[in-house]
């Protein structure tokens, strides 16, 4: 342990994790890089939590702070700065059984947090991975299984607890800092460490899930199916697609998830994605939500999915952006393209009401290229369909800049953002990457906040 990481405070002993620490190998990286921080700090309770930023910032060293360590830029840990890992801090409470409102501490996983609140009957739609940190995903959006039912995650929530930069803590709800709970919905990685999140959430015990795989044309049609589909399908049914190459072909596999409570509701809303293309594999279930984000995905975060991604927001996909799309699929770069279904409830929330200002898009469109392929390869495979896009969303982009600020935070949103961001940190302790252009990856060390992201790694699926 060095000097200055010796002089922890009294709350914090025992909970500072260093460089030959047998829990150091388990807490160094996040799920996407591998990284060397001087110290992890665990802080048990919102007290500790703001024990550790003091601690931290009189280190004068950088500073990360993790939730879950799924987000793509790897920022939530660094190479010689401190890591608050928010992982302890991890409860999760039901305030209100009748109005579904429930206490969510940021260090829970989404497996956990469907597992508790299965015994009331309900759901809060959280992205598709189990594994995933809260306070990641719900600072930036939140793109679940049940998006177009009940939108982001962050629409649902109604309340939040933050500690600032200074070590205040706030309480943020419409009434009370609406500025601070504008801002956190959508961009909190800038705002400060979000410890808990008080969210609405909806009454759902199963749902009707179907897994099809379809050959994919090579001239983008049944991608083009499959978003008219979706774009006019009841708000029940949310939808993701992967499509990756498969010899000289690409294929298509697709999870549709129905918000209902019957087999007998379910399939009519799934029939329709049967005629997009030649079926190679079809199932349709009903499962308990939770069997969508399952505790199976908890593990430790030890670097083991290293790639590249980016992503773009688009009403529509015309025949220009669909052949794209295909191309970057089977051309030299064999990018992993994944859809995911949007509008419906999303689309219900103003521009203006979070800092998520994207209500009028109906497919986000994520790629992504893994190693030996890299940023060059990527940016060749996605440009021809990113040059299209209508915004992006900041959990699915692993290269954070100010030109991706400005895709994600378009316009008066992306001068609100900076000026609260200025606001609520005024020294730049969480200063985003988005800001500074040096890449969040670990190595440049800069300081971060509360990085996250929403679903599942983009790993071939069928």
């Amino acid at each position: 342990m060095t000097s200055a990481m010796a002089r922890v405070p009294d709350s914090l002993r025992g909970q500072v994790v260093t460089p030959g620490d047998r829990r150091y190998a388990h807490l160094r990286s996040t799920y996407t890089t591998s990284a060397s921080p001087a110290a992890v700090l665990l802080p048990k309770t919102t007290a500790q939590v703001i024990d550790a930023l003091r601690h931290a910032r009189e280190q004068r060293l950088p500073i990360a702070v993790r939730s879950g360590g799924h987000g793509f830029s790897g920022a939530s840990s660094n190479n010689g700065g401190v890591v608050i890992d928010l992982s302890m801090l991890n409860r999760v409470q039901v305030l209100d059984e009748r109005a579904g409102l429930v206490r969510v501490e940021a260090g829970a996983r989404w497996a956990n947090v469907a597992k508790a609140l299965a015994p009331y009957g309900l759901v809060i739609s959280s992205g598709d991975y189990g594994g995933v940190g809260v306070g990641g995903l719900a600072t930036g959006g939140g793109v679940g299984w049940l998006v177009r039912a009940h939108g982001l995650t962050i629409d649902r929530v109604r309340a939040v607890e933050v500690v600032l930069a200074d070590g205040t803590l706030v309480r943020a709800d419409a009434e009370h800092e609406p500025e601070l709970f504008w801002l956190v919905r959508g961009a909190g990685a800038g705002a400060g460490i979000v410890v808990a999140f008080e969210i609405e959430a909806a009454e759902q015990r199963n749902v009707g899930v179907a897994q099809l795989v379809v050959e994919a044309h090579p001239d983008g049609r049944t991608i083009r199916e499959w978003t008219a589909y979706l774009a006019q399908a009841p708000r029940e049914l949310s939808a993701a697609a992967v499509l990756y190459a498969e010899g000289r072909s690409a294929l298509m596999s697709i999870t549709a998830v129905v918000a209902a409570e019957s087999l007998r509701r379910a399939r009519p809303a799934v029939e329709p994605l049967l005629a997009i293309g030649k079926v190679l594999e079809h199932r349709t279930d009903l499962l308990p939500y939770p069997t969508l984000v399952p505790t199976a995905h908890l593990h430790p975060n030890v670097g083991q999915q290293r790639g590249t991604t980016t992503n773009g927001l688009f009403t529509g996909l015309d025949d220009a952006v669909t052949r794209a799309v295909m191309r970057a699929v089977t051309g030299p770069g064999r990018a992993v393209i994944q859809l995911r279904s949007l509008g419906g409830a999303v689309n219900d929330v103003a521009p203006d009401a979070t800092a998520y200002p994207h209500r009028h898009q109906d497919t986000l469109v994520v790629a992504s290229v893994f190693p030996p392929q890299g940023g060059a390869a990527l940016d060749a495979a996605w440009r021809a369909a990113g040059v299209r896009a209508d915004g992006a969303y900041v959990n699915f982009e692993s290269r954070p800049n100010p030109a991706a600020f400005a895709r994600i935070y378009p316009g008066e949103t992306g001068a609100r953002v900076r000026r609260l961001w200025k606001r609520y940190d005024p020294d730049g302790v969480f200063r985003p990457a988005l800001l500074t252009g040096q890449p969040g990856r670990p190595g440049q060390a800069n300081r971060s906040g509360q990085a996250g992201r929403s679903g599942q790694p983009h790993r071939r699926r069928r």
